[in-house]
This record gives C-alpha cells, structure tokens and sequence, in this order.
C-alpha cells in the first residue's frame, strides 16, 4: 500500500509530511519540439504554441516513464490507463511500490538513459529536497492559478496535486463501536485493535497519524512530541497493534483499527465487502490532519513532450475528476466546486471533514522527523 518508506508529504490542511525514449544527457530531456522552443525547456503550455502542438510532440516521443507509482493508490490504474489511451502514448512503469527516495536515486542514477524517470510524485519534503538539488525542470500547467500559492513552487519545480486527511478505518464485522476520535482509541475495548500503516520513521502515512494525534492532544505543527506520546499511551493500555496494516490483515481481523489517509482507507470498501467485512471510514473529530503529494518533471526526462502533457492531463479537470473517483481530494477541488465541473456523486461519496486547512514550513516538517526518529523507536516499536 506504498508505504515502505518514508514518502513524506506535506500538507495539510493541518499539516502534513514528509514522507513516487531517448536519452539526452546532462542537458536532460530529447529534441523533441514543441512550437518553435525546445520540450525540454518548456515552462508552460505557451512554448508549444497550443495543446495541440504539445500533444503531437509527446505522440513523436512515444512514450512516459513513471516510477512508483501502484495502480491500486488513489485511482493510479484509472489515471495510467485513460493517459495512455487517450493520447497513444505508453507508459513505463517500474518500480510501483517504490518511496520518494527511489524515485530521487532513479534520477540521479539513470540520467542520460532511456529509461529514467521522466516524471515524479513525490512527498512534499522530498519535492523540495530534489528542487534544491536542481533535479526538477519548471513546468507551470495550464489550470497553475487554481493551485494555491502555499501548495507549488512558484516557477513550477513541483505542485502539490491530490491528498486527503488521516482517518480511522474499522472493521465492523469485529468491532462493536466504531471509534471517531483519538480520544476513543484508549477505550480498553480496543485492547490490541490499533494499528498504524508503517513505522511513521520510514511512513508518511503513520507519520501522519503520529502527527493527527498531537494535534489531538495539545500538540501543534511546530510540536509533534504529544503524539509520540499519546501513541506510548496507547501502548501503555495495551491497545497498540504492531503489525502493518494490510488488506489481508484486515480481512482476517488482524488489524481491525487501522490509521491511515481517507482515500487508502476508503478504496479498500467494496473489496472488504465482497469478502464479508463491514468496513467504516471516519476522519477523526479532535485530530484533523491532511497531506498532499507533489508532481514534478524531471530535469533529465527522456520525454519532456510527453512528461509536460502528462502534468497537463493530471491538472485538467478529467484527471482531478480521476483522483476524486478514487476517494483522493485534487488540488483544484476549490474551484471545480465552484464551477461546477467536480463530479458530483463522487464528491459526495467523500469522508466529512470540518476544520481550517494549514500548512507546514519545510523546517517544520524536518523538526517533526527529527523527533520522531529519536523517539518512536526506542519508545513504541522497541
């Protein structure tokens, strides 16, 4: 479920972290055109002159290389396969369970070969790590000013582009109350029941949890110790599940509380039902927390054409659309509720959420790491 490693996110709206052809060369990117400009040095659909345009040039390349990127996470299966019919173009995919880290080696370690990545998704903390290592190649979409500000860089080395909240999932077929706090989840009645997706030292997604939970006890974005702690609590009363949660796991009873994003939690529904297990979804009440993964080109792609027209289809409101179906929030979920061009049943099948969205700085997302990877180890896993 993508969570081998720390894929830092950031986010949120109350947070978020940290913790997915033809070779050129150092300049990066082929010599494919777009307009009377280069693809490789594009920033915008206005080098190439017209949708149109970018479109036969990513057609000439042929091909995208994607790399981490599973197709049972946030409706990735439905976002690949409808890119690639739509437009002809096929797509590389390797490495589908790998971690932003993997994706940062790939780069750097297959440049100049037809194979490397041409495009990343990333945790937020790990697109801003590969800006400062002047790996990325700006690119601002067409849809760029539906971005907020606080979730894109602002030449477009990278944007933020779909998220959700830490939730609580419960198998009802097991558990008899369904618990929609933090606060709740000390209840001895949940007495070896809770369980986090990863260690939050290698998982953004646990890290998220870890962080929700500070947020529900007294703790902030610039202070995730509480949560450290509310998790030694949880440990303390016995209720603490070591075991990462899968959809195995769940299915046998294993894990019959499981912390992770809304969206993950959600998609496994229709599956666990067709298995003969009722499976709930609740954002918790006292601890909101959200996180976004980032989009990125790389500054070495193979097919610059072709990475440029995949970012477009991921911001147009088709590919939001995709993300919406797959239980994620897109980034320009704002506006499409606005103009009306959300999808409307899937928008309703949505977790309900009541909060403020805020975001943390860089330095806040690495203090938090920093305290986790000094606590969690010695205090909850060992």
């Amino acid at each position: 479920m993508r969570t081998t490693l720390v894929r830092p996110v950031a986010v949120l709206f109350t947070a978020a972290l940290a913790l997915t052809a033809c070779g050129s060369g150092d300049s990066g990117g082929g010599s494919a055109s777009g307009g009377d400009g280069d693809a490789a040095s594009a920033t915008s659909l206005a080098d190439f002159g017209s949708m149109d345009a970018l479109v036969q040039a990513a057609q000439a390349e042929g091909t995208l290389n994607v790399i981490a990127l599973p197709p049972t996470w946030a409706n990735y299966g439905t976002m690949l396969d409808t890119f690639s019919q739509k437009y002809d173009i096929e797509i590389n995919s390797v490495n589908p369970d790998g971690s932003s880290q993997d994706e940062l080696n790939a780069v750097t370690s297959q440049r100049g070969q037809d194979r490397a990545p041409d495009v990343l998704d990333l945790g937020t903390s790990f697109a801003q790590q590969a800006a400062a290592q002047d790996l990325l190649a700006p690119y601002q979409v067409a849809t760029w000013d539906d971005i907020p500000d606080d979730q894109k860089e602002n030449t477009g080395l990278w944007y933020n582009d779909y998220g959700g909240y830490v939730s609580i999932g419960c198998n009802a077929s097991v558990v008899t109350t369904c618990p929609t706090s933090f606060e709740e989840l000390l209840d001895p009645q949940y007495a070896g029941q809770v369980a986090l997706n990863g260690n939050p030292t290698q998982a953004a997604a646990a890290f998220g949890g870890v962080w929700a939970a500070s947020l529900a006890n007294g703790g902030s974005l610039d202070d995730i110790g509480p949560g450290v702690d509310f998790f030694r609590q949880v440990k303390d009363a016995g209720n603490f599940n070591p075991v990462e949660v899968t959809p195995a796991t769940i299915q046998s009873g294993e894990t019959p509380l499981a912390i992770d994003w809304d969206y993950l939690n959600a998609s496994l529904t229709g599956d666990l039902a067709d298995q003969g297990v009722t499976w709930e979804v609740n954002v918790p009440t006292d601890g909101l927390f959200g996180g976004y993964y980032s989009q990125a080109i790389s500054a070495y792609a193979p097919h610059p054409a072709a990475a440029r027209l995949w970012q477009e289809f991921l911001y147009s409101d088709e590919g939001q659309n995709i993300w919406l179906a797959g239980g994620a929030r897109p980034v320009r979920l704002p506006v499409m509720e606005s103009d009306g061009t959300a999808d409307a049943e899937s928008l309703a099948a949505l977790p309900s959420v009541s909060g403020t969205a805020e975001f943390p700085t860089q330095e806040q997302n690495s203090a938090a790491q920093q305290v986790v990877a000094s606590r969690w180890n010695a205090e909850i896993s060992g």
